[in-house]
């Protein structure tokens, strides 16, 4: 009977909130940005432009930017603004029976929160060793017997080297788990301290936290656009990104892909915005900050990716032209050539010279003179938390004054990670705030301190020598279809139980005028239609891959492996999924069984 009704207090907008969190409506959309805006945008976005087509893929992105983002983050901010609840509060009120979507949230909140704040420690344990001369991952150590350099680094590069051995100390498999290496745990301490001390007294004090970690990154990342444009080979990352390749267009990934990032930079069905949203003031205006937050967040992306194609393409110049100089060595050395008789623009004719005129000697080098391709330097991508540790670090030791421009780049991912790392536990302590059993007998100092000592000592397995396979594993699986099915379920809930109707009301008394045409189509039918067709193809695609495999390094080879996933490690990714999803209908199933006895209790006694 309660399905769809909201409580007077709620329609009053007097809902118990001790006072509106945010001193303004500017400081509340500093706090979305600095959420949104994270480390997906800097190194996700930019792979996955290089990945599908360059200038092609910003064309699905943009589609989906306003098919999918824009509504449902409106959608998000609205639900918290009204109901004046986290997420589990705000999704009971719209009906009992939607209890479980808020668990739901905030079960993947704290899964994200456990593994996230571990790109945090790293950036940390790299900012520290910034400031050596020359920065460690510069060139590989010595052996030993000081001889030479270690065998390991010799097979792969000292950026890679300082990444998977000297920070990682990473083991050959996920079977063979290894000891906590100290460092990391203590660098994954204080991303934890750092992070309780800006929630110290929950939420509250996030307001004052979140101009700085909204802000730090731009201007860390103009300082980067100027120095990328000037470096040399800079044009030739940017010619790579802006050239579109138009075939991806037909490719259906290149649109799922587009699709996904816009939803997890968003941040929508965290729970986050919606408890950043419940602390505005109930007029607040958030059909206007739904678009500021998303164009923001989106140019952000394109911005990043400016940067980061200038980069790259300072790094593939510099490999290129080090791999040019390296051939025309040898065939110096080898041919006993004049000095400067081999240049870059007559390589080819001179290998073709050589070739012919001395075909014994030059059979002898083949093996030795490498295919130097700027097209192949552009095409390697790296994934992941490989383009913030090992691309960027590899562009970083080639600058001048190296040390300046890497803690620079390091504070940057700090800012950006502790500015998502506080709408992750906002996620998680306004539901708990929320809840009188839990408020009045704990303060906020104690609630918080609690959720970040948990996640902390839970978070202590990515630090074991195979922390960082179980931390692709909680990246790949636990917030994937949970979030594809928690939104679906926001979108329904909102459009069909709660009813378009009354939301539009509800608007109406928030904002003074009634969404439009678009904003109705987009809740109603082209968002569920689009996330069921997401949903549909992580499913198909997971049964059509067969094994789940995963990427290992091999220290002997001094590269990555692929590997299946043992049966132990199968089940985790399956009760990660399971951990969220079911919260939904056991939700549901749990509030129907309490109303059906109630029901008979009533009769008993009547």
């Amino acid at each position: 009977g309660t399905v769809g009704r909201v409580p007077e207090r709620v329609k009053a907008g007097t809902m118990e909130k001790s006072r509106p969190l945010w001193d303004n409506p500017l400081q509340f959309v500093f706090a979305c940005i600095s959420y949104a805006v994270g480390l997906g945008n800097v190194w996700r976005f930019p792979y996955l432009c290089q990945m599908y087509g360059g200038g092609g893929f910003l064309i699905p992105y943009l589609i989906m930017l306003i098919a999918e983002g824009m509504p449902l983050l409106y959608l998000e901010l609205a639900v918290g603004q009204r109901m004046r609840q986290g997420s589990i509060g705000a999704w009971k009120i719209i009906s009992p029976y939607l209890c479980g979507v808020g668990v739901a949230s905030v079960v993947v909140s704290f899964f994200l929160s456990m593994y996230y704040n571990v790109i945090n420690a790293w950036a940390f344990w790299y900012l520290f060793h910034s400031f050596q001369d020359p920065l460690p991952w510069a060139t590989c150590p010595l052996n030993s017997n000081r001889t030479g350099y270690e065998e390991e680094c010799e097979k792969t590069s000292s950026t890679q080297y300082f990444w998977y051995r000297q920070t990682l100390n990473i083991s050959p498999s996920l079977e063979a788990s290894g000891s906590v290496q100290w460092e990391q745990a203590l660098c994954l301490t204080l991303a934890w301290l750092v992070v309780y001390l800006c929630i110290l007294r929950g939420t509250a004090s996030t307001g004052k936290v979140v101009y700085v970690t909204a802000s730090l990154p731009y201007c860390v990342l103009i300082i980067y656009l100027i120095r990328g444009l000037t470096l040399h080979g800079a044009v030739n990352g940017l010619i790579y990104m802006f050239t579109p390749k138009l075939e991806q267009l037909l490719n259906p990934k290149t649109w799922i892909s587009a699709a996904t990032q816009i939803f997890f930079s968003l941040g929508l069905g965290f729970g986050s915005l919606i408890a950043f949203a419940s602390y505005n003031e109930p007029s607040n205006n958030c059909q206007r900050h739904a678009i500021i937050v998303s164009l923001i967040n989106s140019t952000t992306s394109i911005f990043a990716s400016i940067v980061t194609f200038s980069i790259y393409g300072f790094k593939a110049t510099f490999n290129y032209e080090s791999c040019i100089n390296k051939v025309i060595l040898l065939l110096l050395n080898a041919f006993d050539l004049e000095e400067g008789s081999l240049t870059a623009d007559n390589l080819n004719e001179m290998k073709d010279y050589l070739m012919a005129t001395y075909p014994l000697e030059y059979a002898q080098l083949v093996p030795q003179i490498k295919n130097c391709s700027l097209e192949a330097e552009l095409d390697t991508a790296v994934q992941g938390t490989g383009l913030a540790f090992i691309v960027y670090s590899e562009a970083i030791k080639n600058m001048e004054v190296p040390q300046l421009y890497s803690v620079l780049y390091f504070f940057m991912l700090l800012m950006l990670g502790i500015g998502s790392m506080l709408g992750n536990t906002a996620a998680i302590l306004t539901p708990l705030t929320d809840s009188r059993a839990i408020a009045s007998r704990f303060p906020k100092e104690v609630i918080s301190g609690v959720v970040c000592f948990v996640n902390c000592i839970i978070g202590l397995i990515f630090t074991m020598e195979a922390g960082n396979y179980w931390f692709d594993i909680f990246n790949d699986y636990a917030a994937t279809l949970s979030l594809l099915l928690i939104v679906l379920v926001e979108t329904i809930a909102v459009c069909y139980i709660y009813g378009i109707r009354r939301f539009e009301k509800d608007l109406y008394t928030m904002i003074g005028h009634k969404p439009n045409w678009y904003w109705k189509i987009m809740w109603a039918f082209v968002s569920p239609l689009l996330i069921i067709s997401l949903f549909i193809f992580y499913l198909t695609d997971y049964i059509l891959t067969g094994t789940l495999q995963y990427q290992a390094w091999d220290a002997t080879q001094g590269q990555l492996v692929t590997k299946d996933y043992p049966g132990y490690a199968l089940a985790v990714i399956g009760l990660l999924v399971a951990a969220s999803t079911m919260c939904i209908p056991l939700g549901a199933l749990v509030t129907f069984i309490r109303k059906r006895l109630k029901r008979e209790q009533i009769s008993t006694v009547a």
